[in-house]
C-alpha cells in the first residue's frame, strides 16, 4: 500500500483528497503546514507527496527546494497542487522539484491519474497492482495473499513485508534495508524485531507449502526466491 502526504491547509479540500486516496487504497497522512509536513516527512518518509504552493509559514515550493536539497528526501515524488495557474508559477514549482503541477479546481480522478503515473516512474514498487512470484500472487489493491486459489492470512506488517520482498525477487536485503522499505526510516525498533515478523510469516504461508521461499542468507539477511527447491510438495 502506498504512503502518500496530502499537504494542505484547507482541511475542506485535504478530506476531500483523501477521502478519494483511501478508496483508491492508499494510505494517507494529512498535513496542514509546512512544519507538519516535515515533521511527517522526518517520522516516516512517504511514497508520494501532494502539496500546495500557498501554506502557513513556509511556503509549498520552498519546502520542495529544502527537500530536493536534503539526500534523504531527494528522490520524493512531489505534486504541486494550487490555484497558483500563472504560467510562470508552474515553471517556479516544476524548476523548485515538482514531478508534476496539478492547479485547483482539480478532478480528484485526474489527480489519481497523476499519483499513479508519477509513481510509476519513480517508484513501480509502490503501485497497487496484483505481483506473482512463482505459486504466490498477492494483490494490494485487495490485500489478499493466495496460492491456486487458497487464502493466505496475514497481519499488515507482515503484508507490506511480503509485498516488498515479492517485488524484489532474488536479491539479499538486510535488516536495516527492510527496517527502512518496510517501517520506514525513522522508526525506531531493534533489527532483530524484524526476525520475528519474518518467523510469523513464514508461519502463515507454511499453510500454503510456501514458507522455504522466504530464505536466510546467513551474514547477510533474508530474500524471497521462486526456485522450485524453496516449494515444499
Amino acid at each position: 500500500m502506498s504512503r502518500v502526504l496530502v499537504v494542505e491547509d484547507e482541511s475542506a479540500i485535504a478530506e476531500l483528497i483523501s477521502i478519494n486516496l483511501r478508496h483508491a487504497g492508499f494510505e494517507v497522512t494529512i498535513a496542514g503546514s509546512a512544519t507538519q509536513a516535515q515533521y511527517e516527512v522526518d517520522r516516516v518518509l512517504p511514497d508520494l507527496v501532494v502539496l500546495d504552493w500557498m501554506l502557513p509559514g513556509q511556503s509549498g515550493v520552498a519546502l520542495a527546494r529544502q527537500w530536493r536539497s536534503t539526500a534523504r528526501t531527494k528522490e520524493l515524488p512531489v505534486i504541486m497542487l494550487t490555484a497558483r495557474a500563472e504560467e510562470g508559477d508552474k515553471i517556479a514549482g516544476l524548476d523548485a522539484g515538482a514531478d508534476d503541477y496539478v492547479t485547483k479546481p482539480f478532478s480528484t480522478n485526474e489527480l489519481l491519474a497523476r499519483i499513479r503515473a508519477v509513481l510509476r516512474r519513480k517508484a513501480p514498487e509502490a503501485l497497487d497492482s496484483a505481483v506473482e512470484v512463482g505459486p504466490l500472487l498477492l494483490d494490494p489493491g485487495t490485500r489478499r495473499v493466495s496460492r491456486d486459489g487458497a487464502e493466505v492470512k496475514l497481519g499488515p506488517t507482515e503484508f507490506r513485508l511480503l509485498h516488498f520482498l515479492m517485488t524484489h525477487p532474488e536479491r539479499v536485503h538486510s535488516r536495516s534495508q527492510l527496517l527502512d522499505r518496510v517501517w520506514g526510516d525513522h522508526v525506531f525498533i531493534e533489527e532483530r524485531t524484524i526476525d520475528v515478523h519474518v518467523k510469523r510469516l513464514r508461519e502463515a504461508l507454511e499453510r500454503v507449502q510456501c514458507a522455504r521461499m522466504i530464505e536466510t542468507v546467513r551474514g547477510a539477511g533474508y530474500r524471497l526466491t521462486q526456485q522450485s527447491s524453496a516449494l515444499s510438495a
